[in-house]
């Protein structure tokens, strides 16, 4: 029997949402104003960001297994920006401080430059109707 081989490892997953997140950045950066399409993208950064804060646990704690704690502690600190990042954007969209969002957002240039966005490939549905999902996560059950 042969090895099985994660065609969908967490690197992998990282690196399609920093691409997804690399992109909304681009897309804010030339939006004039703010608007409701504005809003999901802001939202959807978050989601993206959390989910590289999530991937990136997952995979240190493979390394915690292993016994290389060395490595997986490198990996958290290397990474440790993206759930930063993810809480300070969402404190801004709770607070409704959405001056704040283009001092934000150059915050987060500087991680996504490496990344080149050549051609868009996210959809509008991609992303429509975030912000309601961020603000709706917000509401007491």
């Amino acid at each position: 029997m042969g090895r099985v081989i994660n065609t969908d490892s967490t690197g992998k997953q990282r690196n399609q949402q920093m691409r997804l997140a690399a992109e909304m950045l681009r897309r804010l950066s030339v939006k004039a104003g703010l608007d409701d399409e504005a809003r999901d993208m802001a939202a959807t950064l978050i989601f993206a960001l959390r989910k590289v804060d999530e991937g990136i646990e997952s995979s240190a704690s493979v390394w915690d297994n292993r016994d290389y704690y060395m490595k997986a502690e490198e990996l958290r600190q290397r990474w440790a920006w993206a759930g930063r990042i993810a809480d300070e954007l969402q404190a801004m969209i709770i607070q409704d401080r959405w001056a704040d969002l283009p001092a934000l957002l150059a915050k987060l240039f500087p991680k996504v430059s490496d990344i080149t966005v050549v051609k868009f490939t996210s959809k509008e549905a991609d992303w429509a109707g975030n912000y309601n999902r961020l603000i709706a996560e917000q509401s007491p059950r």
